[in-house]
């Protein structure tokens, strides 16, 4: 593998990763993205959304 392919083929990687984390990032209101790494590259992508309800006074 050259230089020059194994530096596309590490671009095109990234930027997948970047891609998947944007979606994660996409609509959440309340919550975590977590992007786990090992040996330099993105392994995995947590999305956890919190669902945030409106606490109202009880009628009486």
């Amino acid at each position: 593998m050259t230089q020059q392919s194994a530096y596309s083929g590490k671009a095109k990687a990234n930027s997948e990763a970047v891609q998947s984390i944007l979606e994660s990032l996409h609509g959440l209101r309340y919550g975590s993205v977590e992007i786990i790494v090992h040996d330099g590259r993105v392994v995995q992508i947590e999305r956890r959304e919190k669902v945030r309800l409106e606490l109202s006074s009880p009628s009486r």
